[in-house]
């Protein structure tokens, strides 16, 4: 029996592949400042970011000085706040919550998920929400889940996990979880649904 269904955040319960596309896209646009010039400029802080060793607050005026120019952090948060969610995939969540737990397993800066949460009211629809920033390791490795699994009250064999990227599939599934790819490119909802159901979750149409 299905107890907990875990969504990817970025490339499932959203439209962009990614945070960092999402955030550099939106300072890029804010400041004039080349899309490819940001993302080098913040590119080396991101293994100290996924993993909770900094907060962006820290590593901001590195970005600055890489860049040469003095953007205001505010622009940052602003950036946070651009992240478009996947209607049709926070419908299915928000159905499926009838009859299971969703929680979100997610890579992901602590200081941007702790603002999406707030922003996008995400706590009233998802529970548990586990960032690597808060576990210290990524889905590339099993603490991130066994967490998860954990705070949800659910043995591997109870829970789903849907993600964009076929190597967190992969770690979820030698965990015993059940775990559907999801191609954020396709972004097939129907299909999605399907196999959702061959595992057993179940909700109203």
């Amino acid at each position: 029996m299905i107890r907990t269904i875990f969504f990817d955040y970025d490339g499932v319960l959203t439209t962009d592949k990614n945070g960092s596309l999402t955030t550099c896209r939106y300072l890029s646009e804010a400041s004039g400042v080349a899309f490819s010039s940001i993302s080098t400029a913040l590119q080396p802080y991101a293994g100290a970011l996924f993993t909770g060793k900094v907060r962006h607050a820290e590593i901001w005026p590195g970005v600055c000085e890489t860049l040469g120019a003095d953007l205001d952090i505010r622009l940052l948060f602003e950036a946070f706040e651009s992240t478009p969610l996947n209607a049709p995939m926070v419908s299915l969540a928000r159905k499926l919550q009838a009859n299971h737990s969703i929680g979100i397993i997610t890579d992901n800066p602590i200081d941007r998920m702790d603002h999406l949460r707030a922003y996008q009211n995400l706590d009233a629809l998802f529970d548990p929400i586990v960032a690597s920033a808060e576990i210290g390791s990524s889905k590339h490795g099993q603490e991130i889940f066994l967490s998860a699994m954990s705070r949800a009250g659910a043995t591997p064999e109870q829970c789903i996990f849907i993600d964009n990227s076929e190597p967190n599939v992969v770690m979820a599934r030698t965990l015993g979880m059940h775990a559907i790819f999801h191609d954020d490119g396709k972004n097939d909802i129907d299909a999605l649904a399907s196999e959702l159901r061959r595992f057993g979750a179940r909700w109203d149409n």
